[in-house]
């Protein structure tokens, strides 16, 4: 090359570079040709023609690209975005996206010091399609550790060839961890252990560790529910600062506290809680009023008078986020002598308490309403179930009680009204989704010994309607602007509207079980709830249930209002559990502050203290949901080893590739039907049917059939349990059978 072309090629290279950096510092905008060479300076005779060689260039080596206009872009935007590290066995990772479901791949070469857990932040880079980004997963390397994570984790202690390691239970990023004979605590082979990093895994050897605590022999039943408290780092004890404070709080109420509150105390209050509640967050009364409206009290436990902001209860109630409930157990948010005594409801009792008064019309009709800080004295503590037979027996003319003839025609009117309001929230738009739970029965020696499905009665409405109805009046307290008044910061929760790909997704799977949703233009939420509708009551309800629920972002906090989708509310709090939810207890607070006058001081600290709250109380309650989910499933695993060998009645809940997973219909375990197991044919999995077939007999497995399983294995410690199938039931196979016949 000659010196003139070496000095063309060279010049050439740098308008290159000169057109890539100012892209990329603009990476949302597309620049004209002629508008590009302006911005640069290289719109001069002498310099243009280089310029639009290098346009060419970089456009064919695709670094840049054409779009709509003759205009151009660049076509990687980068982006620094903040997330939790989660490494694989491999030591590559993904980073989970705080305020997203998105997860950026991170390979080993690109995670720098970060370790598993660690928030850290991370360059991504995304490439521009002819219709925007593109939406496959984005890859990007980590610049720097935001701050470090939980190092810990629980496993089982194993041994092979004189090396002990470490098999991580749950969701892992780890396959096994070494732990060498200095750092074992007198761990034995079988024992479930707390493990800390001491190094991460690369792509040539496995992590280290050590051990830090020892929780017992793995598979037994104390020992599995300790795992799964500290899987997920929950504290089962109050520190000493947080239980001295707690004690010191007085127990009585003073005049003057009772003087400035509305005092309820002769009013017809009660609680309506599950049978086993330790805490009454709520009562309920009901008046009909000579106009004949209705006026309805929803009276919730006053923890604000008691945990001050800042104090260290406070700081631990916010730690914690929410109560934590196991099927045998539950962990709370606050210290007990509040949660179960001074704060909780119980009958006949004084109790300082915030309520929310409101008029309503037969009808449904919010006339108006009252919110004021109050005193009450709860008359009697109704669990779900008696309320029920209360309601039944008043509907079929059965014979009341004496001790229940006080509350009947109150339980009667609350009952009327909720089935009123109910039918005007599903009529607005709302979602009433029917999730199927379980209760379990427990021995003297607390194992479980019987599994039933909770049934849903109208009691369990009753409470339901009056909370969503108290909530969503508060959050429009605030929230809707008054005339000539500056916004005001507050605590919403809030419900985005789904992911269009994901509700195409959701059409398409319920299509393939013969149900329709329409998607034309977008899905709203009463298209969700005529698909509910039309599963209602058959055998895929829970299925389809569970994949609507999935397919539908989540409900967090936000200090933004965005309104609520699943319940078709523009406005929505959560005011109604303040012994449970943290939430609930700043709402309560800065309800107060509304009302007595609040200074530009005031309303500044609660705007900038908002998004934290936000943010660590719906990660607290993602995580205390895992928890609940795990202990269910230990508990089910539990109760499932005194039952190997019997056979059951189920459906198939999921299908893949190596399996199919089965729902029993009683008891609502799921188990794993393994493809090796189904030895009648040679099964291979249809994506687009969601359904295993057999390649020689056309026999399949899809989601909904009806199968009989039996039960063959059990495992504790992973656990799972396993099944092969005896017969199925699906009408496909039924007719396959009888046209071989």
């Amino acid at each position: 090359m000659s010196k003139e072309n070496i000095s063309s090629y060279n010049k050439i290279e740098d308008v290159k570079r000169q057109i890539l950096d100012f892209l990329a510092k603009h990476p949302e905008e597309s620049f004209k040709s002629k508008e590009l060479a302006r911005l640069l300076k290289l719109n001069s005779e002498e310099n243009y023609s280089g310029f639009k060689r290098a346009i060419h260039e970089l456009k064919e080596s695709g670094k840049i690209m054409r779009v709509k206009g003759k205009r151009y872009c660049h076509l990687c935007v980068e982006e620094k975005l903040t997330g939790r590290l989660v490494l694989d066995s491999r030591g590559s990772g993904i980073v989970k996206v705080e305020g997203s479901e998105e997860e950026i791949f991170i390979k080993h070469e690109n995670i720098a010091e970060a370790m598993h857990n660690d928030i850290v932040e991370v360059m991504v880079q995304s490439r521009r399609t002819q219709s925007g980004l593109a939406k496959t997963r984005r890859e990007g390397r980590i610049i720097r550790v935001v701050s470090k994570g939980d190092r810990t984790f629980v496993g089982t202690l194993e041994r092979a060839r004189k090396k002990f390691f470490v098999v991580p239970v749950g969701k892992n990023f780890l396959k096994e961890v070494i732990i060498s004979g200095d750092n074992l605590l007198n761990a034995r082979e079988g024992d479930r252990v707390v493990v800390e990093l001491t190094s991460a895994p690369t792509f040539y050897g496995s992590a280290t560790g050590r051990v830090v605590e020892i929780l017992g022999k793995a598979g037994e039943l104390s020992t599995e529910i300790k795992s799964v408290v500290k899987e997920y780092n929950l504290s089962t004890s109050f520190p000493r600062d947080v239980i001295i404070e707690a004690k010191a709080i007085p127990r009585e109420i003073s005049e003057d506290e009772i003087k400035r509150r509305a005092d309820f105390r002769n009013v017809l209050c009660f609680t309506i809680d599950p049978e086993d509640a330790k805490d009454f967050d709520d009562a309920v009364s009901l008046e009909i009023l000579p106009d004949g409206n209705y006026r309805l009290g929803v009276h919730i436990a006053d923890v604000s008078y008691y945990v001050k902001s800042g104090s260290a209860i406070d700081k631990e109630a916010l730690k914690r986020g929410t109560s934590v409930y196991f099927p045998n157990g539950f962990i709370p948010m606050l210290p007990e002598v509040l949660s179960s005594d001074i704060c909780s409801l119980k009958p006949e009792e004084d109790r300082l308490t915030f309520s929310v008064l409101i008029n309503i019309s037969p009808r449904g009709i919010v006339k108006n309403y009252e919110i004021v800080e109050s005193i009450i004295r709860s008359k009697r503590r109704f669990s779900y179930e008696y309320v029920q037979s209360l309601l039944n027996n008043i509907e079929n003319n059965r014979l009341i009680q004496s001790e229940d003839r006080i509350f009947a025609e109150t339980l009667w009117n609350m009952y009327s009204l909720s089935r009123v309001l109910t039918e005007k929230r599903l009529k607005e738009g709302s979602i009433d989704f029917d999730s199927a739970e379980v209760k379990f029965e427990f021995d003297k020696e607390g194992k479980p010994i019987r599994i039933t499905k909770k049934e849903r009665l109208g009691s369990h409405r009753l409470i339901e309607e009056f909370m969503l109805l108290a909530n969503r009046i508060i959050a429009r307290h605030i929230g809707v602007p008054k005339r000539e008044e500056q916004s005001k910061p507050f605590l919403y929760r809030v419900h985005d509207s789904p992911d269009p790909d994901r509700i195409r997704e959701l059409a398409m799977f319920v299509e393939k079980l013969g149900f329709k949703l329409n998607v034309d233009g977008g899905v709203s939420s009463k298209a969700l709830q005529k698909l509910l509708d039309q599963v209602k009551g058959t055998e895929v309800e829970n299925i389809v249930n569970d994949i609507v629920l999935r397919s539908m972002a989540k409900a967090v906090y936000s200090e933004r209002n965005i309104g609520h989708y699943g319940l078709a509310f523009d406005y929505y709090a959560h005011f109604t559990s303040p012994i449970r939810r943290y939430p609930d207890l700043v709402v309560h607070r800065i309800l107060k502050k509304y009302a007595e006058g609040i200074s530009q001081r005031e309303r500044e600290e609660i705007r900038q203290r908002l998004p934290y709250i936000a943010k660590q109380s719906s990660e607290m309650e993602r995580i205390a949901m895992e928890a609940e989910r795990t202990a269910t499933k230990v508990m089910q695993v539990e109760f499932m080893k005194r039952h190997l060998g019997e056979e059951f009645n189920g459906i198939v809940s999921g299908v893949t590739n190596y399996g199919i997973f089965v729902e029993l219909t009683d008891s609502l375990v799921e188990g794993m039907v393994h493809v090796k197991d189904l030895d009648d044919d040679y099964y291979t999995y249809d994506v687009r049917q969601y359904a295993l077939k057999g390649r020689h007999t056309g026999k399949q497995y899809r989601l909904g059939d009806k199968v009989k399983v039996q039960l063959i294995r059990v495992n504790p410690e992973e656990r799972q349990v396993d099944f092969v199938v005896v017969s199925d039931e699906s009408e496909a196979n039924r007719s396959r059978r009888r046209r071989r016949g």
